[in-house]
């Protein structure tokens, strides 16, 4: 990563700082990954692709991630995280700033001394629901919904998407027309309403992806989120009573996981 950062290039000239915070600075010998914090600015290309991907249901970082660390595995990043994660208290090793040399950042890693008797930490914020896919689950995520969980406001069940199309032949033709047979999120969406259909989720009260499907006299019971890209707005709809699946990873293909998070009435 730090060879990458010295090579330089977009979006890499976007990273300011770089700390690294876990078992891995403690000095464990097998960490179960390395927990790195990435600062970074933005440029109009950023700012453009980022709401690509948001209109598109995808994680914006996915570039980012494959610049710095290429096909190495066990790097687990946090962006924009470094002031939350000091407020939780937690140590945060400062590997590389911008404008200091790479040597800097060696010297600094090499700094960090093996400790045996060094463990691994538990991944913090982590729900039986979570099991298997706790990579999938950003931690500011995580977070919320942990505490929604153990406070008793939220029931979280982990649920594979069922294949195929919603039964209601005016909801599919709505998936069908918003996007196009090639787009993964076409497939996504029309899993995640068959799936919701078996729970026994009234369709016409959904909002999926940000948009209603029909039935706009009736109020939103159920948002459908791809991709985390609708993160921000989580906590207000459940206060209101919505329940929300998110699917995690959509694809063309392969089997989805997704989380449904039901407000718990009291």
């Amino acid at each position: 990563m730090i060879i990458r950062l010295e090579q330089g290039g977009w979006p890499l000239s976007l990273v300011d700082e770089v700390y690294v915070f876990g078992s891995y600075v403690r000095g464990a010998l097998e960490p179960n990954d390395v927990d790195v914090v990435v600062e970074h600015g933005t440029d109009k290309r950023w700012l453009g692709e980022s709401l690509h991907a948001s209109i598109n249901g995808r994680d914006a970082y996915v570039g980012m991630r494959q610049a710095l660390r290429g096909r190495t595995r066990g790097i687990s990043f946090q962006f924009r995280g470094r002031d939350s994660l000091r407020a939780e208290g937690f140590d945060l090793f400062l590997l590389w700033r911008r404008g200091e040399p790479l040597s800097v950042a060696r010297d600094r890693l090499t700094s960090l001394k093996e400790d045996r008797s060094a463990g691994t930490a538990p991944r913090d914020h982590v729900l039986t629901a979570f099991q298997g896919v706790e990579s999938l689950v950003p931690r500011p995520a995580r977070i919320e919904l942990f505490k929604r969980h153990v406070t008793g406001r939220v029931r979280i069940t982990q649920l594979t998407l069922r294949d195929g199309y919603p039964a209601d032949e005016e909801i599919a033709w709505h998936v069908r027309r918003r996007w196009v047979e090639t787009s993964p999120l076409r497939r996504v969406a029309a899993c995640a309403l068959v799936t919701l259909e078996a729970e026994g989720v009234d369709l016409n009260s959904v909002v999926l992806h940000g948009k209603r499907l029909f039935g706009r006299g009736q109020p939103e019971r159920c948002f459908v989120g791809l991709g985390w890209s609708g993160f921000g707005h989580m906590g207000r709809r459940l206060d209101v009573g919505c329940s929300w699946l998110e699917v995690m990873r959509p694809h063309t293909t392969k089997p989805m996981d997704a989380l449904f998070v039901q407000p718990v009435r009291r």
